[in-house]
């Protein structure tokens, strides 16, 4: 929404003119609507939110973030949430119910309908994260022995009540899936045509239980719109559509963001309306453990002690070895990160990755090396043994670094840990420490110290 927009709905809001108000925010974006709502005290914000029709007000609802919508649901009569709750698509409203307060869940499973309350129940007992949590029931169900001109008929008249018309599923009586018809294979058709004769029987499907970063895979791999879910017996059991992907996709995208950067969030508030506590708190306890590994480097440093003050220049490079070793490791790690969140790059591939990364490393650190030779030659008084010292070090540096940055994700991964966490913070924090003791062993080595 423009800013201009935002602005006349203030206005309209602040001047009491909610006929006016009502309108307009009915006549716009759904997206549009639960932003502006979002910004709102609130008092305002429950207020602009019954001025919505019924079913703009749900549509709207699934947008807005998690503590405004709490703020709502506290707002509004039993009446109006057991509405809101029957608007609501499934796997919406189970949304709603995982990400309220504890002491609010029960209020919202009260006043929902019976029938609703069983069925969010049964998908609340979804494994977090599974391709149950995500999927909604709401689907078209046709039958092979339809004629396309009925199937067209049931699809019309099942509009409002499914999460999407792309795409319907074929079954039988047992609710086996059989095949998927997609609803221009059906405008194509014939009216007297059969379902049967018509529809796809080589699809996509996911079970169930299956991890939803394989559901982000499918769709990805194969430009899906619509996937569904079945059962162990190949009963469908439910649909997962584009736009709750792009959802999933986000939170697994921020999530491993969240992990590269070692902060162990625990909220999906964005940031603004995170609380300073809740900052700190997330990112504290990682600091907390990199303070302590980084004191390691001191007592290297210690432990080296004699070699720099013999040849006080050693020092000054330092800063730059431990920067090169701890950027050179994280661009490998970010990487090999990457490759295996897209599904290219696996356990399998650890020796490919190692021999790359070595070729990588090869190459960058002699340019590196030839760099760092000529400038501490020509402006340290030809101190060639200096320059040796340190370009030896860098090489063996940078190629420790990026081995280490390659090989540490597929490991973690291999024993169960998020690969993620195996970032720049944690890369940097292992290529330091050895990136000291090596540049003082080769340093001791070369100068006779």
């Amino acid at each position: 929404m423009i800013n201009t927009e935002i602005a006349t709905l203030t206005d309209l809001l602040e001047a009491g003119q909610y006929g006016a108000l009502q309108r307009l925010m009915n006549d716009s974006f759904v997206n549009d609507v639960a932003e502006f709502i979002e910004d709102l005290e609130p008092e305002q914000a429950a207020v602009c939110f019954k001025l919505l029709h019924k079913d703009m007000a749900a549509d709207v609802f699934a947008k807005m973030e998690g503590d405004v919508r709490t703020h709502l649901i506290e707002a509004l009569t039993d009446r109006e949430v057991q509405n809101l709750i029957e608007e609501l698509f499934l796997d919406d409203a189970v949304d709603l119910v995982e990400e309220l307060p504890a002491n609010v869940i029960p209020r919202v499973l009260r006043a929902a309908k019976p029938d609703t309350r069983a069925r969010l129940n049964h998908f609340l007992n979804y494994k977090e994260d599974s391709a149950g949590s995500v999927m909604t029931p709401e689907f078209m169900r046709l039958k092979k022995q339809w004629t396309v001109g009925f199937a067209i008929d049931r699809i019309r008249l099942a509009v409002e009540d499914v999460a999407s018309i792309l795409t319907s599923f074929v079954t039988d009586e047992s609710r086996i899936l059989e095949g998927i018809v997609t609803i221009q294979d059906l405008l194509a058709a014939k009216d007297e045509q059969l379902v049967g004769e018509i529809m796809e029987t080589h699809y996509n499907s996911v079970e169930v239980h299956e991890d939803q970063e394989r559901v982000v895979q499918l769709f990805r791999d194969h430009d899906l719109v619509n996937l569904p879910v079945v059962d162990h017996e190949g009963r469908l059991v439910g649909l997962i559509t584009f736009d709750d992907v792009m959802d999933v996709s986000e939170a697994e995208v921020t999530e491993d963001f969240e992990r590269m950067a070692l902060v162990t969030t625990t909220t999906d508030k964005p940031y603004l309306k995170t609380s300073v506590w809740e900052h700190a708190r997330s990112r504290g306890a990682w600091l907390m453990i990199l303070m302590i590994s980084g004191m390691i480097n001191g007592l290297i440093l210690g432990r080296f002690e004699n070699a720099f003050l013999a040849v006080p220049m050693l020092v000054t490079f330092i800063p730059m070895l431990t920067d090169t070793g701890g950027n050179a490791g994280s661009q490998s790690s970010t990487m090999i990160i990457r490759g295996m969140a897209v599904g290219e790059i696996g356990f399998r591939d650890f020796w490919s990755v190692i021999w790359k990364e070595l070729r990588i490393s090869w190459l960058v650190g002699f340019a590196m090396a030839l760099v760092n030779f000529a400038r501490i030659y020509f402006f340290s008084d030809h101190n060639w043994l200096g320059g040796l010292a340190v370009s030896f070090a860098l090489i063996a540096i940078v190629t420790l670094s990026k081995i280490v940055g390659g090989a540490l994700p597929l490991l973690a991964k291999k024993i169960g840990m998020d690969p993620a966490i195996m970032a720049a913070p944690m890369i940097t924090t292992i290529v330091d420490a050895l990136g000291l003791i090596i540049y003082f062993t080769v340093a001791s080595a070369l100068l006779g110290i």
